[in-house]
């Protein structure tokens, strides 16, 4: 087999990451060694980048085949995996396919083969009974959550991705929990356990948990004045139901907190713009289900409140996971009425009480919009096209741009509130690329 050399120094460089941790390092000689490896470790401490390596060294530069497929339980995930590789700079490429995404797009990047392919159980089937992928090319595979990827109604599509790839030489299995066995389906060869969660499941110590007592049973205004106290700092409200992500989100509005919400049965593109917004400073609050517990790659989040206490401890650490991740610190917050109790998994005695002020202060409201471009990678427009359109149409300077996220057929761009109404008066009738295209403040 013929592969390409990368300096590892250079993939950290891009990634911004100075040394590799002890987990990936160990999932690295593991995968060097065993030809089925199964890791555990929390979320937050980089397992992508401990599976994504270990692939690399396997790639053959000769082979213009996909030769490795990696399966998730969310777009989300996805997408942050796609990203990682991306960034890695290796000029092999990967595809992600995921539900809510146009299947032909897919289809048309399945076209010249990736050597990598990210993606969904539901979406990955799809395209294998269809023949848009070819199975026989496939060495690696990777079940990544694979606690989740196997739950319940997941089981039947992996069942037949496994059973549709008759040469694979390699397992990778991560996971953040050691609660769910693996299904026979998935037939592993004297795999190695690496197993790097915390003794006995124990909170990291960077990890802060406090509690907030509701006096009343409607806990929205306990809400309310908790994230007055917590500031403009990044913030996940937690709930248990969709219904209860938009009434809460809705009064947050109304008590005049700045924020979105997120759950499954939005449109993709519904999600993709709350998902900026929150990443890119727009709103510091995102009121959401445990789909965001989940692959969110957003950096920095400080608080994690649970407005309705998960149902299971996997849960709970899955939620409290998007905080402290590497060497940050967080603190996850538990919101309790009057008639509610602690889950037996949370021990009472250990969580040190949060005791509001009587008169709630608004926090300062974010510096940044967002705004919606409607032209995105499908029509040739990147970031330093979008830069250059702002800077010499908008007159905006290089400080009053933030973060840009570029999608297949539309972009968001944060831009300072104070500049964003006389830049988008300037630009209304001006073209990217030599095309008109919708730009306003992203709904």
């Amino acid at each position: 087999m013929q592969k390409e050399t990368y300096s590892l120094s250079n993939i950290l460089a891009a990634l911004k990451i100075e040394t590799l941790n002890e987990m990936q390092r160990s999932s690295m000689e593991a995968n060097r060694e065993h030809a089925d490896v199964v890791l555990l470790s929390a979320t937050g401490s980089g397992k992508t980048l401990a599976f994504l390596l270990p692939i690399l060294e396997r790639l053959d530069i000769t082979k213009k085949s996909t030769q490795a497929l990696i399966v998730v339980p969310s777009r989300e995930l996805a997408l942050q995996i796609e990203k990682v590789f991306r960034h890695m700079g290796t000029g092999y490429k990967i595809t992600a396919c995921y539900g809510g995404h146009l299947r032909e797009t897919e289809e048309n990047n399945l076209i010249e083969a990736p050597a990598v392919i990210v993606g969904t159980p539901g979406r990955l089937g799809d395209h294998i009974r269809r023949g848009n992928i070819t199975v026989d090319t496939i060495e690696t595979l990777v079940l990544d959550e694979f606690d989740k990827t196997l739950e319940l109604g997941f089981q039947e599509e992996v069942s037949f991705i496994v059973a549709s790839l008759p040469n694979v030489h390699k397992h990778i299995l991560t996971s953040a929990t050691e609660t769910v066995d693996i299904p026979e389906f998935v037939v592993l060869k004297s795999p190695v356990k690496l197993n790097f969660l915390p003794e006995g499941g124990a909170t990291a110590e960077r990890l802060s948990i406090r509690q907030v007592l509701s006096p009343e049973n409607d806990k929205v205004d306990t809400l309310f004045r908790l994230i007055c106290v917590l500031g403009n700092r990044s913030t996940i409200v937690f709930c248990n139901h969709r219904e209860a992500v938009e009434r809460t989100s809705k009064m947050l509005s109304e008590k005049s907190i700045i924020n979105t919400f997120y759950h499954g049965a939005m449109e993709q593109q519904e999600r993709d713009t709350a998902l900026c917004k929150f990443r890119n400073g727009s709103v510091n609050v995102l009121v959401t289900t445990d789909l965001a517990a989940r692959g969110l790659d957003i950096p920095h989040i400080r608080y994690i409140i649970h407005f309705h206490l998960p149902h299971t401890e996997d849960s709970w650490t899955h939620r409290n996971g998007r905080t402290a991740r590497m060497e940050a610190s967080g603190t996850a917050i538990v919101i309790l009425a009057p008639d509610e109790k602690l889950m037996p998994y949370l021990d009472g005695d250990t969580i040190a009480p949060i005791a509001l002020p009587a008169e709630a202060i608004l926090p300062e409201k974010p510096k940044w919009t967002t705004v919606f471009i409607g032209a995105g990678k499908k029509d040739k427009v990147n970031k330093i096209d979008i830069v250059g359109f702002l800077a010499k149409k908008g007159h905006l300077k290089k400080d009053d741009i933030g973060l840009i996220e570029v999608k297949d057929f539309f972009s968001f761009v944060a831009v300072v509130k104070s500049k964003v109404g006389h830049a988008l008066e300037q630009v209304k009738n001006e073209k990217i690329k030599n095309k008109k295209v919708k730009i306003e403040i992203a709904r």
